[in-house]
């Protein structure tokens, strides 16, 4: 492994890890991050297609500002989101997990309409195990110790929760493969459901309706290919936008800033060097 700069802002410096191999998890993705600099630093989340748990062994707990108000707590869970959420921290140490909802339903112990678009403190679904995760996080004395102790959290927890319905695990794969390009109505099809009961099941197992997820996965790849460089006319027409027009409205409603700057934001900068593609989200 090797680790990686940048900055979020000019006194504040990123240092970032990646596993050396990829999780024995599918559908689970994780970095170790460091950022060390003067005062506090605040950082804008914007929308990503999976569930995102941070667990900071630095003893510097995290001020998030989210969708359900403000949130103090040395770990986070925030679910699919459609708006950013904001993260104020000084000397931030922590390990950052992706969970694809289909595993971070089991492991978080609890349907994920629950958790909604909010974040919420690991303490409150974890109780003391989060106290002593971030323990042992912080004795551990490199990165690849800590990336083994969540996984084998994880795992545990995967094999002790309940999974998604078969058809709702279905239809999170297939909207992920269309890139978001894929109507309720054929989703319900094919499984057997009902339009309705495709909408309330799905809805309350991975947190948000099929249709607003085909959005944030749309998002998504759309936001990444801009921040490579490519033009908004070329990433509307390449992601399935009717035109610049609605990319460009899409982008704001999910960042609150047109395209050209949500493709600079720090965090999708990070997010480009942390977390290179994989085939996306599993």
């Amino acid at each position: 492994m090797r680790p990686v700069r940048g900055t979020a802002s000019p006194t504040a410096t990123w240092e970032i890890e990646r596993p050396a191999r990829a999780t024995a998890l599918p559908g689970v993705d994780m970095a170790g991050f460091r950022i060390r600099g003067d005062g506090s630093t605040e950082l804008r989340a914007i929308p990503h297609p999976a569930v995102t748990v941070a667990v900071e062994f630095g003893d510097r707990p995290f001020d998030i500002d989210g969708a359900g108000g403000p949130v103090r707590s040395g770990s986070l869970a925030a679910g699919l989101s459609f708006s950013v959420f904001r993260i104020q921290a000084e000397a931030i140490a922590c390990v950052q997990i992706r969970l694809s909802p289909l595993v971070a339903y089991p492991v978080l112990g609890l349907p994920l309409g629950e958790l909604g678009a909010g974040v919420i403190g690991l303490d409150d679904l974890w109780g003391r195990d989060a106290t002593r995760l971030r323990e042992r996080l912080h004795q551990a004395r490199t990165w690849p110790e800590r990336f083994a102790l969540i996984d084998t959290e994880l795992l545990t927890r995967l094999h002790a929760g309940k999974v998604a319905d078969p058809e709702v695990a279905w239809a999170w794969r297939h909207i992920v493969a269309s890139h978001g390009r894929v109507r309720v109505r054929d989703l319900a099809a094919g499984t057997g459901w009902s339009r309705q009961r495709m909408w309330s099941r799905f809805g309350s197992q991975i947190g948000l309706a099929p249709k607003r997820v085909g959005m944030l996965v749309r998002f998504d790849q759309a936001v990444h290919r801009l921040a490579q460089g490519h033009t908004p006319a070329q990433v509307a027409a390449d992601c399935g936008y009717s035109d610049q027009s609605h990319l460009h409205h899409e982008v704001r409603a999910f960042t609150g800033t047109p395209p050209s700057a949500a493709a600079n934001e720090p965090w999708l900068a990070v997010d480009d060097t942390a977390w290179p593609t994989r085939g996306g989200p599993a």
